[in-house]
């Protein structure tokens, strides 16, 4: 096999990676009309920029509690909280997704709530690659939704901004991120996405400890790198309102700020392959605030 060949075939999980990173975004927007419609905000107040302050504050108290209870062997919890916050996350998917029909509410409710818990239920007794990566998918765009129609571009941006500064000093400096990662994957949660070298890989068999030297059979990438770029992807699709809009679905700024995160992306792509954690958030964060203002830039818009 040919150096080239060897090194194409290397890229394919993160060239697989940056697809489910694009169908995150699409089906988000796609949810993004219906979870207006039906008033799924988390803010009151779109324009405050104090509602992104307590999003981080409450990341921070959240990743607090989670290093505790791993440290004290408390596993259960975390795994509890997490499956809680998945089922109702897709509780919001399927609801939102159902009331495009002509389903009554008592119904759409039972229907929503009935999938979420058997998705769930699938999670908790068979948590394989590929299940954690559907579910992963559910989840990423219902939090990136309801995050994008909650928050405005100003928000948004002060919010990714603050979260890449954060997870680069969770990543290199205290590096507490990484020992989150580890301890969380054991847990075989869908909070990261799995992307398998060969296709005999099994998430539920691998120990996660590889000797100094070892390679992994797989590539991991935290949800967040995915869910964090997208809130301002769909932010910039509902609240310009005014602009032209590609094939009536998605405006110039929008789709920029897609291009720029799989340009990120590809930069980060190109330094894990070098065999080092990186803190994804500075690339993908700092590709979709770029990709955007290009994407305003290009389409002749008001910048928020």
């Amino acid at each position: 096999m040919s150096s080239e060949k060897k090194s194409i075939k290397e890229y394919k999980p993160m060239i697989a990676m940056a697809g489910i990173i694009i169908i995150v975004q699409l089906v988000a927007l796609l949810l993004a009309t219906p979870m207006v419609a039906e008033d799924m905000m988390a803010f009151e107040d779109p324009d405050s920029a104090s509602n992104s302050i307590l999003y981080i504050i409450a990341i921070l108290i959240f990743t607090f509690l989670l290093l505790m209870a791993m440290k004290r062997g408390m596993q259960w919890i975390i795994q509890l909280t997490i499956l809680l916050a998945v089922s109702a996350t897709m509780y919001y998917v399927f609801y939102a997704l159902l009331s495009l029909t002509e389903m009554s509410i008592m119904t759409n409710n039972a229907v929503s709530v009935t999938i979420a818990l058997i998705l769930t239920g699938l999670l908790y007794k068979f948590p394989e690659w590929y299940v954690i990566n559907t579910i992963g998918l559910i989840i990423g765009a219902g939090a990136s939704a309801i995050f994008g129609i909650s928050l405005s571009i100003i928000p948004v941006v002060v919010l990714l901004a603050l979260l890449a500064i954060y997870d680069a000093i969770a990543v290199y400096k205290t590096k507490h991120m990484i020992d989150l990662a580890e301890g969380v994957m054991d847990l075989r949660l869908p909070i990261l996405f799995v992307m398998p070298k060969h296709l005999k890989y099994s998430f539920i068999r691998d120990s996660f400890k590889k000797e100094e030297g070892e390679e992994r059979e797989a590539f991991f990438m935290g949800l967040g790198d995915a869910i964090m770029p997208t809130i301002l992807v769909v932010s910039a699709n509902i609240f310009l309102t005014d602009t032209y809009r590609i094939g009536g679905f998605i405006n110039i700024p929008a789709l920029g700020a897609m291009i720029g995160t799989i340009a990120g992306f590809a930069v980060l792509t190109i330094l894990v392959m070098k065999g080092k954690p990186q803190a994804g958030l500075p690339f993908l964060n700092g590709g979709v605030i770029l990709g955007y203002i290009a994407g305003v830039l290009i389409g002749g818009t008001p910048l928020y």
